[in-house]
């Protein structure tokens, strides 16, 4: 659905109207497009005397084809990109800054007490009004429940506050994120660079991931603009919007792609395989018999690399007026459904070795939402299935996150009455929806065989919204 006040803000008269009257001015968002590479445009990169990480970034900016410049408090970095073979250049002269950059990346993985916090301050206080629009900014540390000491912890954990001030601060629709990278897990970060540095991310900001080690070997995709060539994936409610998008996205980057939706979709279903070259599978997951047929199709398949758990359904009614059918089918369809279909793929090895699940929660099911209990619950019980089941899994070499949509343009939305939709698209950092394929994108990466060391997660695809923050 077009959004009429976004169109208007980015025109020429328009803009100026709103500058005057100091109405949200969004702009056009940058997605990605086949081909383009990670990032266009410079890379600044800052940090401490003790970044641990220096080396694992140069050799992955190597990767990307990046360009990259140091900042003055880290004149080191010039050793590390030389001996990766990585051109850089430094950024500013005489405490004067530098050219317009693309994206910020800083290593606090240094930081063990609140006292080196001015560091931050220096790089972000010299580097704020110098990244260019649609930009990125990425804080890297450590997880402050792995930490050695105390006072490592409080200022690892004090990075959360700063990366989601500088998300609601920076504007001109730059993300920024945070992400923990495990001690000896930095072979595990290209894939996760990748997407957060990238136009894949655009409606991903405030975030907090983890990034760990993996159990089994660490995989590069042969070809990084289709990481899952040869991969078997299943996407569930695959016949419109978000699974639609979900589909489109992950045939893009190669995947074998297996559509299945509701008996009643069959015709919509069939035209989304068709789309992608894939296969249409028409069959009501709610029901008692669907996780035994779901092993035996995967087991003919050779087994599944990944599963999108993205069915789901709503039933909305305040609790006083919901009827115990709304109750129980939402339940049924959007949390039980997912852990038995789990259950019965992991039981019978019907997902292969170093497989991905990824779940589709919702930021009601984080923040809540007024007649909406039945499905806030079952989107926060997908929540704590991911967490709680990501360690069990990993014994099998499989990961399981999830994503947690905001405010995304798509038909539910659109029924949406007017001042509600409006309201769901200006509250957030971003100061409009997200797209199908903003969500897709998020998801691929979580389904890349290089996203080993990311589980666990939950991530939101929701521009920074307010709600939950």
């Amino acid at each position: 659905m077009s959004d009429s006040y976004l169109n208007f803000a980015t025109s020429p008269w328009g803009g100026k109207l709103t500058d005057t009257l100091g109405l949200p001015k969004p702009l056009v968002l940058e997605r990605y497009e086949a081909g383009q590479p990670v990032v266009r445009g410079s890379i600044l990169v800052g940090g401490t005397t003790d970044s641990a990480l220096l080396p694992a970034l140069a050799q992955i900016f190597k990767s990307m084809g990046a360009h990259t410049l140091a900042h003055r408090q880290l004149p080191h970095w010039m050793g590390a990109a030389n001996h990766a073979g990585l051109m850089t250049g430094r950024w500013g002269h005489e405490d004067q800054p530098g050219e317009k950059v693309k994206a910020l990346v800083f290593d606090a993985t240094g930081l063990t007490d609140s006292t080196q916090a001015h560091a931050l301050y220096q790089f972000f206080h010299d580097t704020a009004r110098s990244i260019l629009s649609c930009g990125r900014v990425l804080v890297l540390g450590r997880p402050p429940e792995s930490c050695s000491t105390v006072r490592q912890a409080t200022v690892q954990r004090a990075l959360e506050g700063l990366t989601r001030s500088l998300a609601k601060e920076l504007k001109k629709a730059i993300t920024v994120q945070l992400v923990y990278v495990a001690e000896q897990a930095q072979d595990e970060l290209e894939s996760t660079l990748r997407f957060l540095l990238s136009p894949r991310s655009t409606y991903v900001s405030a975030q907090v991931i983890r990034v760990g080690q993996v159990v089994d070997t660490h995989t590069i995709p042969a070809d990084w603009a289709q990481p899952l060539a040869g991969k078997k994936v299943l996407v569930t409610g695959a016949s419109r919007g978000i699974g639609a998008a979900i589909a489109q996205v992950m045939a893009r980057e190669g995947a074998d792609v297996i559509c299945l939706d509701v008996p009643q979709a069959q015709d919509s279903l069939n035209d989304i395989a068709s789309q992608v070259a894939g296969r249409a599978l028409a069959m009501d997951i709610g029901s008692p018999e669907a996780p035994q047929a779901l092993v035996q199709a995967a087991l003919a398949d050779g087994g599944w690399d990944v599963i999108v758990h993205n069915a789901g359904i709503t039933r909305d009614k305040t609790i006083a007026n919901m009827k115990e059918h709304f109750w129980d089918s939402v339940i049924n369809i959007n949390l039980s459904t997912q852990e038995r279909i789990n259950e019965a793929l992991v039981d019978n090895g019907a997902l292969r070795r170093g497989a991905r699940i990824v779940c589709v929660s919702s930021i009601s099911g984080i923040a809540g939402n007024v007649g909406q209990t039945n499905y806030a619950l079952s989107k926060a019980g997908v929540v704590g299935m991911v967490q709680s089941l990501a360690p069990h899994l990993a014994k099998h070499g499989i990961t399981i996150n999830a994503v947690a949509p905001g405010f995304i343009e798509t038909a539910m939305t659109a029924a949406v009455p007017f001042a509600m939709r409006e309201a769901g698209r200006r509250m957030n950092s971003l100061s409009q929806g997200g797209l199908p394929q903003d969500v897709a994108e998020t998801i691929c990466w979580l389904a890349s065989p290089a996203s080993g060391g990311v589980t666990g997660n939950v991530v939101r695809v929701c521009g920074q919204s307010i709600m939950g923050a």
